[in-house]
């Protein structure tokens, strides 16, 4: 008798992310937290514990689904609420492209190649671990390509339809893919000549025809025109309508995107740079041309994807708008090093290009041959890259992943945290969260914070003894010092306006001050 794979599928998936879970957690108490983690565990901790308008905290914190995700998880524990939400979403994209395995494919080889993925690859572990954003993006790039491969093989609208609504979900979760919407321009023209009913078989020469047949460039135009307005204008209404509502609470079309109070990325990828580009060590440029290279060695499945395709143009030029996107994300975010994200989806794309198109291939033991020795080099160069990354979080989580050395990194923010957590409940403390979220992550009482999402917090800048009992500044050896008022050049400002003013240094470390205020 048979035995089918399928009913194991959901047990495998479950038992994959305690896997995941169970390792984030350990990473965790090794001291690891990812600076995106922090940044929603202190948001949530805002909603739920804070007071006064929290309304422009909760619709305005981006990437929004990331956030609300970790916000739901929050009820189980809020400091490992990321690390939750992350395990369930590579899980998820684990079953994903194992359902498709054994309903496509019914062939459990390609199911033991993605268990060696998603068990041992150290991007999928980084995706699943960290805490971040990253296996979000992955599942809904993997469902946006999936309904599109699906419109190829039934030509069937709808599947473009849940493309259009996968497409807003992926921009939510990484503002940065808007830009992909760029690149499937010439993708849906091809598409469309494709579907011609045309002797011509090349696709320059079926184009060339259309245009010269008043009646073919009338049905092309409309169904090009047609698929432009299914596949994009969901989510550019969707970008417009969140454009207006942070207009309307923040008084800036792109609050969301470019404030340090709505999202991580602003202080992180300065940083990332600047640490990166004062180095002594030097490091090879991400050029064009190498960046294209470095992705192939990073994932070399995605050449047998090419093989896969190469009878098809529109297929194949699906297989390329993701090269053009990066490229166009390198050129146009040119200070702003690539993420292990970026290099991911080319994993994941790869995947499910060869579980689409496998079948097709005569020679299935040279094929599956080639698929497992190139999935063992992934787990390599997988290693390689993270290892060598140019953004130091992800190096990090290398190093504590295969060394499972402790990282010191949020130490002094516990330290201070702890101090906080022990002042008297009565007191008050002027904190900017703009630098300070990690801080504010592990405070246990926020009542004692004086916050930037609170009326009173300009007016407290101004004048701290009058709201507040204690002040914490950034100091000059801090990273982030250039990012808040609230720095070594707050003191003399503020004395200058208030003479009366006394402040008293109480703690103190490498990055932060401590300040009690009297007036006299």
């Amino acid at each position: 008798m048979k035995t089918n794979p399928t009913k194991y599928l959901l047990p495998l998936t479950i038992l994959l992310g305690v896997y995941y879970l169970l390792m984030g957690i350990y990473l965790n108490r090794l001291g690891y937290f990812s600076q995106e983690g922090l940044f929603y565990i202190e948001k949530t901790k805002i909603v739920l514990e804070g007071f006064g308008n929290r309304l422009k905290v909760m619709g305005l914190t981006a990437p929004i689904l990331p956030f609300y995700l970790s916000f739901i998880f929050s009820a189980i524990n809020a400091q490992i609420a990321p690390v939750i939400a992350s395990a369930l979403c590579t899980a998820i994209l684990f079953y994903i492209l194992a359902s498709t395995v054994l309903t496509t494919l019914e062939d459990t080889f390609y199911l033991f190649i993605l268990l060696l993925i998603f068990t041992l690859h150290p991007g999928i572990l980084y995706a699943a671990c960290s805490g971040k954003s990253v296996a979000m993006v992955l599942v809904f790039f993997l469902l946006f390509f999936f309904n599109l491969l699906q419109f190829y093989r039934s030509n069937t609208t709808f599947h473009v339809s849940i493309a259009s609504i996968c497409l807003v979900m992926l921009i939510f979760c990484d503002y940065k893919f808007i830009w992909l919407t760029l690149f499937f321009i010439p993708l849906v023209l091809s598409i469309t000549v494709k579907s011609l009913k045309l002797g011509e078989q090349e696709s320059i020469f079926r184009l060339f025809q259309s245009f010269n047949n008043p009646s073919l460039r009338r049905k092309l135009i409309n169904k090009t025109f047609a698929l432009y307005i299914i596949l994009f204008i969901l989510p550019l209404a969707c970008v417009v309508c969140y454009k207006l509502l942070n207009l309307t609470h923040a008084q800036d079309l792109n609050y969301f995107d470019e404030s340090p109070y709505a999202t991580w990325r602003v202080l992180a990828d300065k940083l990332s740079f600047d640490q990166l580009s004062t180095t002594a060590i030097y490091q090879l440029p991400e050029t064009s041309i190498l960046l294209s290279a470095r992705i192939i060695i990073f994932c070399p499945l995605i050449l047998v994807a090419v093989y896969l395709f190469k009878n098809s143009t529109y297929q194949m030029l699906t297989l390329l708008t993701p090269f053009a996107f990066v490229e166009f994300l390198h050129i146009k975010y040119e200070k702003v090093f690539l993420a292990h994200e970026y290099y991911l989806i080319f994993l994941i794309l790869s995947l499910l290009c060869i579980i689409y198109k496998s079948k097709t291939v005569k020679n299935q033991e040279v094929l599956k041959l080639i698929v497992g020795v190139l999935a063992l080099m992934q787990l390599y160069t997988g290693y390689f890259f993270l290892q060598n990354s140019s953004i130091r979080e992800e190096r990090i989580f290398s190093n504590i992943l295969f060394n499972r050395t402790p990282d010191a990194r949020q130490d002094e923010n516990r330290d201070l945290a702890n101090y906080l957590n022990h002042l008297p409940n009565d007191a008050h403390v002027l904190i900017d969260d703009a630098i300070a979220y990690p801080v504010v992550a592990f405070t246990d009482n926020l009542h004692k914070l004086t916050l930037p999402y609170e009326g009173a917090f300009l007016s407290a800048i101004e004048a701290p003894d009058k709201y507040d009992n204690y002040v914490l500044l950034a100091t000059e050896k801090n990273e982030v010092t250039g990012f808040t008022e609230l720095n070594n050049k707050y003191i003399p400002v503020i004395k200058n306006s208030n003479s009366a003013l006394k402040l008293r240094r109480v703690f103190e470390t490498n990055d932060w001050i401590l300040y009690k205020v009297f007036d006299q």
